[in-house]
């Protein structure tokens, strides 16, 4: 049988809410067992499907960790995998059910993520090996030495973002939590451009790109004088505006070419190949219609002799 330890992790008392389907029912039986041997509170909820049972425990358990309570409650869970039950449990703010088949797996989900919802596997998990999973989860505190920080003790600057974190978190998924009004575009392109934070494109030399917005993409970019973007194509069609500078566009899909200025506008199509010659130093806003991607056509070389023929062809 599994060691059995004083709790220690719980800084007020301790209740767990546990529930299961009809693979992790047994294994449920087996660790509420165990859990009033060591005279925890257990509200036990039986057995029912999967997906309403996950809901049910975590709706429980969210709603405690939003209200004052004396008493700390946490949530069980088993099912054939552990992994079905944890998946509805998290979609309550709040609660952060984790999967763990092995101790390993316990500790670093309480030390990192303040694990709230432990999810086992019936089909996978011995009683004795689950025993000794529902141990460490009982008995690891937040931020305390874990597999995953080699058994040392965390720095205290990751101590300090895992309890930002914690906080962060509790507000996704909460109708009541106060949302941030959306920086407006001209904010963010002063305040990027204030920042300064532009990350070099390594495939197109003397190219920098500073990220307004992940998905879709928005991005401001730099590019130097006599600088190149070889051939090349996007998954998705992207719109652009000049605010510094000058270059000229190949769209070679289309054979069309395009000289831009200052507040010059482009649209260009998902798939069209363009390429690019920056006449001097130039800055420009960049919108994909999707998230960015970049797949080259020809390399830089290529490029600038494609470039120093058409000069030729056109004298």
């Amino acid at each position: 049988m599994a060691k059995q330890e004083p709790i220690s992790a719980a800084s007020r008392p301790l209740k767990i809410v546990a529930g299961a389907d009809a693979f992790g029912s047994s294994l449920k039986d087996e660790l509420v067992a165990q859990l009033r041997s060591l005279n925890i509170e257990v509200e036990d909820l039986g057995t029912t499907k999967y997906y309403s049972i996950g809901e049910e425990v975590g709706r429980r358990v969210s709603q405690a960790a939003n209200s004052n309570s004396s008493v700390e409650t946490r949530g069980l869970l088993a099912c054939g995998t552990g992994v079905g039950v944890a998946i509805f449990a998290n979609k309550f703010p709040g609660v952060y059910a984790a999967t763990c088949l092995t101790t390993a797996e316990a500790l670093n989900a309480r030390s990192i993520n303040n694990c709230n919802v432990l999810a086992v596997s019936g089909m996978s998990t011995t009683p004795e090996a689950a025993k000794e999973i529902l141990t460490t989860f009982l008995n690891t505190p937040f931020k305390s030495p874990c597999p995953a920080s080699g058994s040392n003790p965390w720095p205290e600057d990751l101590q300090a973002f895992f309890e930002e974190s914690v906080q962060e978190m509790s507000k996704i998924g909460n109708e009541n939590a106060p949302v941030a009004d959306p920086p407006c575009f001209i904010c963010s392109l002063a305040k990027a451009r204030e920042d300064k934070e532009f990350t070099p494109v390594d495939i197109m030399p003397g190219g920098s790109m500073k990220i307004l917005r992940e998905t879709p993409t928005s991005a401001i970019l730099r590019f130097k004088a006599g600088s190149v973007e070889p051939a090349h194509h996007h998954t998705f069609g992207h719109d652009l505006v000049v605010t510094k500078g000058s270059k000229c566009v190949w769209n070679l899909t289309k054979r069309e070419k395009y000289d831009l200025g200052v507040g010059d506008y482009l649209f260009t199509p998902a798939g069209d190949v363009h390429r690019v010659k920056y006449y001097e130093d130039t800055e420009f806003f960049i919108k994909w219609d999707g998230h960015w991607d970049l797949f080259l056509d020809e390399d830089v070389a290529a490029a600038n002799a494609a470039i120093d023929k058409e000069k030729i062809d056109a004298k």
